[in-house]
Protein backbone atom coordinates (compact mmCIF):
# COMPACT_ATOMS: atom_id res chain seq x y z
CA UNK A 1 0.00 0.00 0.00
CA UNK A 2 1.01 3.27 -0.49
CA UNK A 3 0.12 6.77 0.68
CA UNK A 4 -0.60 9.50 -2.71
CA UNK A 5 0.01 12.88 -1.84
CA UNK A 6 -1.27 15.89 -4.12
CA UNK A 7 -0.53 19.11 -3.34
CA UNK A 8 -2.57 21.18 -6.30
CA UNK A 9 -1.58 24.75 -6.16
CA UNK A 10 -4.32 25.04 -9.41
CA UNK A 11 -7.06 25.07 -7.55
CA UNK A 12 -9.30 24.94 -10.96
CA UNK A 13 -8.15 21.78 -11.47
CA UNK A 14 -9.34 19.95 -8.03
CA UNK A 15 -13.14 18.65 -9.87
CA UNK A 16 -11.63 17.45 -13.14
CA UNK A 17 -8.73 15.63 -10.94
CA UNK A 18 -11.40 13.80 -8.86
CA UNK A 19 -13.61 13.03 -11.68
CA UNK A 20 -10.70 11.16 -13.20
CA UNK A 21 -9.67 9.77 -10.25
CA UNK A 22 -12.82 8.15 -9.26
CA UNK A 23 -13.32 7.07 -13.35
CA UNK A 24 -10.18 5.26 -13.03
CA UNK A 25 -10.92 3.26 -9.84
CA UNK A 26 -10.39 5.75 -7.06
CA UNK A 27 -13.11 5.73 -4.78
CA UNK A 28 -11.74 7.52 -1.65
CA UNK A 29 -9.56 9.94 -0.41
CA UNK A 30 -9.52 12.97 2.01
CA UNK A 31 -8.97 16.65 1.00
CA UNK A 32 -7.59 19.35 2.94
CA UNK A 33 -7.10 23.01 2.39
CA UNK A 34 -3.56 24.59 2.57
CA UNK A 35 -1.46 27.37 1.70
CA UNK A 36 2.51 27.72 1.53
CA UNK A 37 5.12 28.18 3.80
CA UNK A 38 5.71 31.87 2.32
CA UNK A 39 2.41 32.94 2.66
CA UNK A 40 3.10 32.72 6.40
CA UNK A 41 6.56 34.40 6.26
CA UNK A 42 4.80 37.25 4.89
CA UNK A 43 2.30 37.52 7.81
CA UNK A 44 5.57 37.44 9.98
CA UNK A 45 6.91 40.58 11.53
CA UNK A 46 9.50 39.45 13.69
CA UNK A 47 11.73 37.85 10.99
CA UNK A 48 14.00 41.30 10.25
CA UNK A 49 14.74 40.13 6.81
CA UNK A 50 10.75 39.97 5.91
CA UNK A 51 10.28 43.20 4.90
CA UNK A 52 13.00 42.67 2.23
CA UNK A 53 11.13 39.96 0.77
CA UNK A 54 7.14 40.85 1.26
CA UNK A 55 7.45 42.48 -2.76
CA UNK A 56 8.83 38.93 -3.92
CA UNK A 57 6.35 37.37 -2.04
CA UNK A 58 3.58 38.71 -2.89
CA UNK A 59 2.70 36.49 -5.17
CA UNK A 60 2.17 34.05 -2.75
CA UNK A 61 0.42 35.91 -0.15
CA UNK A 62 -2.91 34.95 -1.44
CA UNK A 63 -1.95 31.46 -2.11
CA UNK A 64 -3.36 28.34 -1.04
CA UNK A 65 -3.58 24.69 -1.94
CA UNK A 66 -5.77 21.24 -1.97
CA UNK A 67 -3.65 19.04 -0.22
CA UNK A 68 -5.05 15.52 -1.20
CA UNK A 69 -4.27 11.83 0.39
CA UNK A 70 -5.20 8.68 -1.30
CA UNK A 71 -4.49 5.54 0.61
CA UNK A 72 -3.89 3.20 -2.55
CA UNK A 73 -2.48 -0.14 -3.77
CA UNK A 74 0.85 0.48 -5.54
CA UNK A 75 -0.44 -0.86 -9.29
CA UNK A 76 -3.74 1.60 -8.00
CA UNK A 77 -1.30 4.42 -7.11
CA UNK A 78 0.83 3.96 -10.46
CA UNK A 79 -2.44 4.42 -12.33
CA UNK A 80 -3.84 7.10 -10.55
CA UNK A 81 -0.31 9.06 -10.71
CA UNK A 82 -0.73 8.90 -14.66
CA UNK A 83 -4.38 10.11 -14.19
CA UNK A 84 -3.45 13.00 -12.01
CA UNK A 85 -0.62 13.83 -14.99
CA UNK A 86 -2.80 13.79 -17.51
CA UNK A 87 -4.82 16.52 -15.91
CA UNK A 88 -2.58 18.85 -14.52
CA UNK A 89 0.28 18.09 -16.80
CA UNK A 90 3.71 19.21 -16.25
CA UNK A 91 4.26 19.11 -12.07
CA UNK A 92 7.92 20.54 -12.83
CA UNK A 93 6.12 23.72 -14.07
CA UNK A 94 5.94 26.30 -10.93
CA UNK A 95 2.77 27.07 -8.98
CA UNK A 96 1.38 23.24 -10.28
CA UNK A 97 1.87 21.58 -7.42
CA UNK A 98 3.76 18.31 -6.05
CA UNK A 99 2.68 14.87 -6.08
CA UNK A 100 4.96 12.10 -3.98
CA UNK A 101 3.94 8.76 -2.33
CA UNK A 102 5.34 7.13 0.95
CA UNK A 103 5.14 3.28 1.81
CA UNK A 104 1.68 2.01 4.17
CA UNK A 105 2.72 -0.81 6.11
CA UNK A 106 -0.48 -0.81 8.00
CA UNK A 107 -3.86 0.12 7.41
CA UNK A 108 -7.05 -0.24 9.11
CA UNK A 109 -10.50 1.21 8.08
CA UNK A 110 -10.59 1.34 4.37
CA UNK A 111 -13.74 -1.36 4.07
Amino acid sequence: MELLILILKRLELMDEVIKKLAEAGVRGGTILDGSGMARELVNMSDLPFIDMLKHLLADEENSSCKVMLFVLKEEQSAQARQTIKKVVGNLNEPNSGIMFTIPVSYVEGLG
